[in-house]
């Protein structure tokens, strides 16, 4: 196949409204899926880290099946772009796809959207969804009922959290933020207390690294320890929540930018 002739393929794919016999559907089909297939393999090679294997969002690229200029895309005219060019106020680096590797990509793009669409498709959910709640009464929770100001501050730790983050992603972290740093405090035989980010713990050994960023580990049946997880007081809430206080507190978290 030609260029042009993907060229004009991709741009039938993408305008709405297309209709055209049953066979003729079936030709292109074929051909549109050969070549989603191969775009496939250049996506989540070189950009599933970012949104997913299935452009769903990933680590921390958006979910293209929302994005409104993927959407709004023809062909390529407007993914191509971005693609090439990157978005580095966004972090996203610009791609050198040749022609028919660009074409390619489009092709698995759209066919994700189109996939995404049918009922059951979709797993993402819409920031709308998340913004139901009471501005107000999540503000209370947090600084009353909730506990979160013991261990949180609007104008610290959680100011930019909801730049940072949005929509599922922010209540993931707020419900139970992984990767959150635990602290060990590891009382010596002498009495002596040593204070770091817990970095090992077994049945056996107790590590930690200090606040020099040196590592130190003992055996756990010559030394105390204790560890504060700041996890544990969002799993202890799980039991407590009702589902207006996740909504209200997530109406606070999404104003903290």
């Amino acid at each position: 196949m030609q260029k042009d002739e993907l060229s004009a393929l991709l741009r039938f794919l993408g305008s709405p409204g297309s209709s055209v016999s049953e066979k003729a559907a079936n030709a292109s089909g074929g051909q549109s899926s050969s070549l989603a297939e191969a775009g496939r393999a250049i996506f989540q090679q070189n950009c599933a880290f970012c949104h997913g294997r299935d452009i769903m969002g990933g680590e921390t690229g958006p979910d293209l099946t929302r994005s409104k200029l993927v959407l709004a895309d023809v062909g390529g005219d407007k993914i191509s772009e971005v693609v090439r060019e990157g978005r580095p106020d966004k972090k996203m680096p610009g791609f050198r796809f040749s022609d028919q590797e660009m074409m390619s990509v489009t092709a698995f793009i759209h066919a994700q959207i189109a996939k995404a669409s049918k009922p059951g498709g979709r797993r993402g959910v819409d920031v709308a969804d998340l913004q139901t709640g009471n501005l107000e009464m999540g503000k209370q929770y947090f600084q009353g009922a909730g506990g979160c100001a013991k261990c949180h501050s609007p104008t610290g730790d959680l100011a930019g959290v909801a730049t940072r983050y949005q929509g599922l992603q922010l209540e993931e972290r707020m419900l139970y933020p992984r990767g959150a740093k635990s602290t060990v405090t590891v009382t010596l035989p002498s009495g002596q207390k040593v204070t770091g980010t817990l970095a090992y713990l077994d049945e056996f050994v107790v590590g930690l690294r200090d606040g020099k960023g040196t590592y130190r580990s003992w055996a756990t049946g010559k030394v105390k320890y204790e560890v504060d997880s700041p996890v544990n007081a969002h799993v202890d809430l799980f039991s407590k929540y009702t589902d207006d206080d996740i909504h209200n507190l997530m109406a606070y978290l999404q104003t903290l930018r």
